[in-house]
């Protein structure tokens, strides 16, 4: 409900709008008496509630100061104010909209959780690089290395069998996660999907009731039901994009894996060739 203004302290800008300090007021008459009262609602929009107090502290050495007015006299400020606010348009999406949150949320603290962890990795690989006579067993490519010191002097077909079934117990600790992390990419669409059409059922079923005598209600439901699409987007497009952040530094470490050991495996070919 509006409130009645019992500051005695209101700008009046001509005949277009009254304000206070942040709010912008009506003048209604009430019981046959003329009553200033805030608005129901506000504008969502900062800039204009900002407006407002740069007219309300605006002193007389200021020549200029910006202000929204409303010239229509009320009914463009009264269509700002209908607008839903961020919070009221997620609740449009009703128990299909925060099950999507709620996996957006997942998401990217996995992907950022897997980021993390892939970048330390990595950076461990590299410093093995550095020096691969000395492998040590707190990186992947460490312990590969290490496979390939107990088994130098096996066979060639050995030593590939043996670094190839090191490699292989590396890349579930590489991977993990970023299964789960494509897989709310691709269901988040779709739940928005699932409640879109169901917003839309329930929007046709009440035009079959009530008809389509009013405009503004058909399209009011038509946009609480594609409330749900939107919020599925907002979750497929960043988690899309940190998995394939996420998968590319994932392969990265995995290739230079699969490069060193076939690097060992060529080198120990030469040697047993160069022996025969």
């Amino acid at each position: 409900m509006s409130s009645l203004i019992c500051s005695p302290v209101v700008v009046r800008v001509g005949a277009f709008n009254l304000v206070a300090d942040g709010r912008y007021l009506d003048y209604q008459f009430v019981d046959d008496q003329s009553q200033v009262r805030e608005l129901q609602r506000q504008p969502s929009e900062a800039r204009f509630l900002n407006s407002t107090s740069a007219v309300f502290n605006a002193g007389p050495g200021d020549d200029m100061v910006r202000f929204g007015i409303d010239i229509t006299r009320g009914q463009v400020l009264g269509l700002l104010i209908e607008q839903p606010t961020l919070r009221e348009r997620v609740e449009q999406g009703a128990e299909v909209g925060y099950v999507i949150i709620a996996l957006g949320i997942v998401g990217v603290l996995l992907a950022v959780w897997r980021l993390i962890a892939l970048t330390i990795t990595g950076g461990k690989v590299r410093s093995q690089l550095k020096r691969p006579e000395s492998p040590t067993q707190n990186n992947p490519l460490g312990r590969v290395l290490s496979v390939y010191t107990q088994n130098r002097s096996t066979d060639t077909e050995t030593l590939e069998l043996k670094l190839g079934e090191a490699i292989l117990k590396e890349m579930p600790a590489l991977q993990r996660g970023i299964i789960f992390i494509k897989i709310i990419s691709v269901v988040a669409p779709l739940l928005g999907l699932l409640g879109t059409v169901t917003g839309m059922i329930e929007t046709f079923q009440a035009m079959a009731l009530f008809g389509t005598g009013d405009a503004s209600v058909m399209a009011g439901g038509i946009s609480q039901a594609l409330m749900t699409t939107v919020l599925g987007l907002v979750v497929a497009i960043p988690t899309v994009l940190l998995h394939t952040f996420v998968n590319g530094r994932s392969r990265s470490i995995i290739q230079i894996l699969q490069e060193q050991s076939a690097g060992l495996v060529a080198a120990q070919s030469e040697r047993a060739a160069t022996a025969q």
